[in-house]
């Protein structure tokens, strides 16, 4: 379907492939993977033509059609949610005005010469209509939609008032819509919760017969939908045989292999460089010389990839708090509607949360789990029951909002600073390092990072408190999968009492040992890890 043959693409200095291929070929799974800045998005955009090649040759079968989703959608207005899902399928529904025009044309008196050429033209177009799936896009557009979490009651909805994640979904519903032939995926997860993840999973793998090349930074639904990783990293492209996990154990063991294989070569041409100095002054051994001086030049270097530098930072033990860290007592919380009318979000909820206890909520987009964080933290008021925290309880807070209160002028190692001003530059420095920020990144400010950037740079503050219990909001979001690693390794190695919302299921499953449900304003708490809570559920 595609081919990319021996391309080289740069960006001012920067090269970010040197004579690299590989194929899309039809019904393939794919996942993209490699560091930031290593030229996934620019892959996605010189197949779909958005960006030329330096050089080389790309090759699309004819007829085939691409869908793109990226995490630039655009303006949206103008349209409800459905005709803005439908909008992305505008060539199918030309065909559909262009084969009514073409049968209202098949009733008026021609010559057999213009019948003849009419059908041939009808002919074509059908085919071209029926390949698109134009008989069911209205209802494929609507299944969409519901399982991506905008039901029926929403389809009509002036798409202007949905909110930026749920816009995502909008956009995301077009292109699953349009069923094109190769479907580019770049973070389709991204604003996803579990129940739409797995509908996404399970589309993929029953609906959708074309070829598909994504990026994802959840573990778990890279590992269930591809069966083929294309990694892009050092100015090539590699492809991997199997699910994500599989390409991080092959990666090692290939990388050890040309670690292998380059102390050999090094063997080698130090033995051979050896006996050229030795006898490069003598006469009688000249034409030796000349021999192995031309064999070393000839041979190809076998060059070591840089390795991820990770940096190990040992989190100080914080304050021992009480046994008992939150008690909550018919703890309820409601909002006002703008009519005077009360919308409950939780009620009637009783318990106390045990030190060391690492807690995962969770229910569907809505449920209310942002709020009862909210209320346990102490951001919002409870309006019935109570909560309290228990003796030496020193709390820390993490959600997205906390990104945009970070001081934009400053720069990261400053933002660290200044919540532990009496650490040492190189306690700083290697706190910074965990969390992959390194050299003169810790020199960037605020406002020039990523919001994957701000996110770590939030979680690098937020443990290096002495907190001894966390709320976390949503922590993975905008993470990349060792960023993700990263911060679970930190939290399963944390000596205090976490309680977090996650929709990344690989997290959830190393690190919680208890699961509270929210669902339709009840709470129902299971006393086991995740994978115990979806045995119970039957959500496995």
């Amino acid at each position: 379907m595609i081919h990319l043959s021996n391309i080289t693409k740069q960006h001012g200095s920067q090269v970010l492939f040197r004579d690299a291929s590989f194929q899309i070929l039809p019904g393939t799974r794919s996942g993209l993977v490699g560091p930031n800045g290593a030229g996934k998005t620019s892959l996605f955009r010189i197949i779909t033509g958005e960006e030329e090649i330096d050089a080389g040759d790309i090759t699309v079968a004819k007829k085939t059609t691409i869908g793109y989703f990226s995490q630039n959608i655009g303006e949206m207005s103008g349209r409800s949610a459905l005709e803005e899902v439908m909008a992305v399928s505008a060539e199918t529904v030309r065909l559909a005005g262009e084969l009514k025009q073409m049968e209202e044309q098949m009733g008026l008196p021609m010559s057999d010469d213009d019948m003849a050429a009419l059908l041939e033209r009808y002919g074509s177009a059908m085919e071209e209509f029926e390949h698109r799936g134009g008989y069911d896009l209205d209802s494929r557009a609507k299944e969409v939609l519901t399982g991506l979490g905008i039901g029926p009651d929403r389809f009509n909805n002036p798409v202007e008032s949905f909110s930026g994640g749920w816009r995502m979904r909008v956009a995301l519903a077009g292109i699953l819509t349009l069923s094109p032939d190769v479907l580019l995926l770049d973070e389709p997860t991204n604003h996803l919760d579990v129940e739409s993840i797995i509908w996404l999973e399970e589309w993929i793998a029953s609906e959708y017969k074309g070829a598909l090349l994504m990026t994802s930074h959840d573990r778990d639904f890279m590992n269930r939908v591809v069966n083929r990783i294309v990694e892009v990293a050092n100015k090539t492209v590699t492809t991997y045989g199997g699910n994500y996990d599989f390409y991080e154990r092959e990666r090692d063991i290939r990388r050890e292999q040309l670690l292998a294989s380059h102390k050999r070569q090094q063997e080698m041409l130090a033995k051979e460089e050896e006996f050229i100095a030795r006898f490069a002054a003598r006469a009688s051994h000249a034409a030796q010389v000349q021999s192995r001086v031309k064999k070393i030049e000839k041979i190809e270097r076998i060059e070591i990839p840089p390795e991820e530098r990770v940096v190990k930072f040992e989190f100080a033990t914080p304050p021992r708090s009480g046994d008992d860290v939150v008690a909550m007592d018919n703890l309820g919380k409601s909002w006002l509607n703008p009519d005077g009318s009360v919308h409950p979000i939780f009620s009637g909820v009783t318990g106390v949360i045990k030190r060391l206890s690492k807690i995962a909520v969770v229910g569907v987009n809505g449920a209310g789990k942002s709020t009862f964080l909210k209320t346990i933290a102490g951001q919002t008021d409870a309006t019935e029951g109570s909560v309290s925290l228990g003796a030496n309880v020193e709390l820390g807070y993490f959600s997205q909002h906390a990104m945009e209160i970070l001081d934009p002028k400053k720069t990261i190692f400053e933002t660290v600073q200044d919540v532990i001003p009496l650490a040492t530059i190189g306690v700083i420095r290697n706190l910074l390092g965990a969390f992959l920020f390194q050299g003169d990144d810790v020199d960037k400010r605020i406002e020039n990072l990523s919001g994957g950037e701000k996110s770590r740079v939030v979680l690098a503050t937020l443990l290096a408190r002495p907190v001894n219990f966390l709320v976390l909001d949503e922590p993975t979001n905008h993470l990349d999968i060792r960023s993700r690693e990263i911060l679970l390794d930190a939290l399963e190695n944390f000596q205090g009492t976490v309680i977090l919302v996650s929709h990344d299921r690989h997290f959830l499953r190393k690190l919680v040992d208890r699961v509270i449900e929210v669902d339709h304003g009840e709470m129902r708490l299971y006393e086991g890890n995740y994978d115990y809570y979806l045995s119970k559920t039957a959500h496995a």
